[in-house]
């Protein structure tokens, strides 16, 4: 595998093949084995669009794709068998704070593995990024984070709460059905207790696209090699993993994930019994596609 790097493609990347698999769990992706089938295609467009790759680097790039797909069907994604049954048993029993504590740590450890897993492609990559493809993605990063101010800095407190709440209720209903007006309002409630700071998401979001420039940029202007580069990339996948815990910000975001974990217990105490039949169905239903694909060849 050779060539495989980008900048918010290092964080994106991931967010595109959890998408897929991982977050397709978190998320209540509803069509899981229709996004993972078409996900080197969608991941290899997700990396034109930040990077505008070359016709040296494509064949490259959706090769590398192709086998990096090929390795997480054959070998991960059994483990998401077994995330879903463990969510499974839990929805039957009485799930608390440190079982979700645990399913994150689970998560997270599988999404560590894919990251570096890709290491070695996203250093040959890296190692062919030109200058004005550098610009381009400067420039990709602006119109986004531009895109974040519009949608989620501009409003009043409220308005901005309103957004929050119904982005989590789309999750929520996907996975129990629907809730009533008196459940609503308990979410609300749960959902209004966390911090609410997204110029604080925005600029975290914005140094980390600037570390990936910076990194890439020193690649390009020194003409590192492969060994040279290997410890930069990884320096930023680690960071891109752990950004919160080592951030001026830690506290907010301990807070904001503890606040998120409340409101999914919430919703699990509420919740009826045919909305957990409903879950339970769901679910039932993600653990046969997985089954399903894992089978596949491809």
């Amino acid at each position: 595998m050779k060539k495989f790097n980008t900048q918010e493609p290092l964080s994106q990347r991931f967010r595109v093949l959890c998408l897929v698999a991982i977050v397709a769990v978190l998320t209540a992706c509803s069509g899981i084995k229709l996004a993972y089938n078409q996900g080197d295609t969608l991941l290899y467009w997700w990396l034109d669009a930040y990077v505008d790759l070359d016709s040296e680097q494509a064949p490259e790039v959706k090769q590398d794709i192709k086998e990096l797909f090929k390795w997480h069907r054959q070998t991960q994604l059994k483990d998401y068998i077994h995330i879903l049954t463990n969510a499974q048993r839990q929805l039957a029993g009485n799930l608390s704070k440190a079982d979700l504590d645990a399913d994150y740590r689970d998560i997270m450890a599988r999404t560590d593995l894919l990251a570096q897993k890709a290491v070695p492609e996203l250093t040959d990559l890296a190692l062919t990024i030109k200058p004005e493809q550098l610009a381009h993605l400067e420039k990709k990063f602006e119109k986004n984070n531009e895109t974040f101010r519009k949608k989620f800095i501009r409003g009043s407190v409220e308005e901005l709460q309103e957004k929050r709440f119904k982005k989590s209720m789309e999750q929520f209903d996907l996975w129990f059905g629907d809730f009533s007006r008196d459940q609503e309002a308990l979410l609300r409630k749960a959902s209004d207790a966390r911090p609410l700071s997204n110029q604080i998401w925005l600029d975290e979001r914005m140094q980390r696209q600037q570390k990936i420039l910076t990194v890439l940029r020193k690649i390009d202007k020194e003409n590192l090699g492969k060994e040279a580069a290997t410890p930069l990339i990884q320096g930023l996948i680690k960071d891109m993993l752990v950004r919160t815990q080592g951030s001026q910000h830690k506290q907010f975001f301990d807070t904001y994930t503890d606040g998120t974990m409340q409101m999914i217990l919430t919703a699990v105490k509420i919740a009826t019994p045919e909305q957990k039949a409903h879950a339970q169905k769901r679910m039932q239903g993600w653990i046969s596609d997985f089954n399903t694909l894992a089978a596949e060849t491809k």
